[in-house]
């Protein structure tokens, strides 16, 4: 008669989930604000939106993932931030129709559970969450062994925001002479990671303890895991003050792949390419791959992780705003008619 197994020899730690369950449910408590009406531990979060004001209400939602930036995470053994950048990735997405995040569910799976692994993520989770404003209300950390190497994870994200529905915005009301105005990114964000790690670590022959001159002392590894920066506690207060006719989070396509979903039709986005400093980093994977400069705006954010569109009168003051807040911005471009042949975004 063969030995009787038991779930852990199959795979499954229950008393390791269990840890970790005990680790993450102050953290979500952290990121608590009004309307949360479960704790930590039900079958499901219950969030009770304080609809005073609002005429006619929105739901707006959003889910997205961290992509191969994970690679680099199991690589240097850092996994604080990929958490940061989860949250980020979607409630910048919810933000750019005029939406106030209002909770956040995340979805882990691991190949073996590491309660401190576990815990060092959803640590990320909450920090981006009390940026973002928005409550951590719950989720699902599934242990597949077999599935995924021991050590290794992927990792999702679920937001949901609100927003009056006159005030979604859409970009409809974008017309030619409007200005763009760009807010600065941390880094690469969560996109372009492949072609990242094929250019610095394979053609280029970096490690990523590496601390390359053009990044002032910080190593590669450090710099490419620099957390997707959350725009919604900078973007939120000047939707209170200003008409912003249309914004888009520049994420995987860059500049040209991003501001396309929110222009009319007819209509093109003309990029003055020297209206900001391009980040080190940029520089540093263009020269390794080599990678031509035109595949380098297709991939990545190349230094602008968000941006508005406004009317010219209103352009001055929003960016002066911005600066002052310690939230860099620049005018970067222009809306114009598009002419026959012409492409919707031109980089000058």
């Amino acid at each position: 008669m063969s030995k009787e197994i038991d779930y852990r020899q199959a795979g499954v730690d229950i008393a390791a989930g269990e840890d970790a369950v005990e680790r993450i449910k102050g953290l979500a408590r952290s990121t608590f604000r009004p309307g949360v009406l479960s704790g930590p531990g039900a079958f499901a979060g219950f969030f009770a939106p304080n609809l005073k004001g609002y005429r006619r209400p929105v739901l707006v939602s959003g889910c997205d993932g961290v992509g191969t930036k994970l690679k680099l995470a199991f690589a240097v053994g850092e996994h604080g931030t990929i958490g940061e950048d989860c949250v980020a990735m979607c409630v910048n997405d919810i933000l750019v129709h005029g939406a106030e995040p209002l909770f956040f569910l995340d979805y882990l799976a691991v190949g073996r559970l590491d309660p401190r692994q576990v815990e060092q993520i959803v640590a990320g989770i909450a920090r981006g969450c009390r940026r973002a404003g928005c409550a951590l209300l719950g989720g699902e950390t599934a242990e597949m062994p077999g599935f995924y190497p021991s050590g290794e994870y992927e990792l999702a994200g679920f937001a949901v925001g609100l927003v009056e529905q006159d005030r979604i915005i859409e970009g409809k009301e974008i017309v030619p002479g409007d200005v763009i105005v760009g807010l600065l990114s941390e880094g690469l964000h969560s996109n372009g990671f492949a072609l990242a790690r094929k250019a610095l670590l394979e053609r280029g022959g970096f490690s990523l303890s590496d601390r390359p001159a053009e990044l002032g002392g910080v190593s590669l590894g450090e710099e490419l895991l620099r957390p997707t920066r959350i725009y919604v506690p900078t973007v939120l207060p000047l939707l209170e003050r200003f008409p912003i006719k249309g914004m888009a989070h520049i994420t995987g396509g860059g500049l040209p792949g991003n501001l396309p979903r929110i222009l009319p039709e007819g209509l093109q986005a003309v990029i003055d390419g020297s209206a900001w400093e391009i980040p080190p980093i940029f520089k540093l994977i263009e020269e390794a791959g080599p990678v031509k400069r035109a595949e380098m705006y297709s991939v990545f954010n190349m230094g602008i992780g968000y941006v508005l569109v406004l009317a010219p009168e209103e352009a001055p003051e929003v960016v002066a705003l911005l600066n002052k807040s310690a939230s860099p911005a620049f005018p970067i471009g222009r809306v114009t008619a598009l002419e026959q042949g012409q492409k919707r975004v031109r980089i000058e």
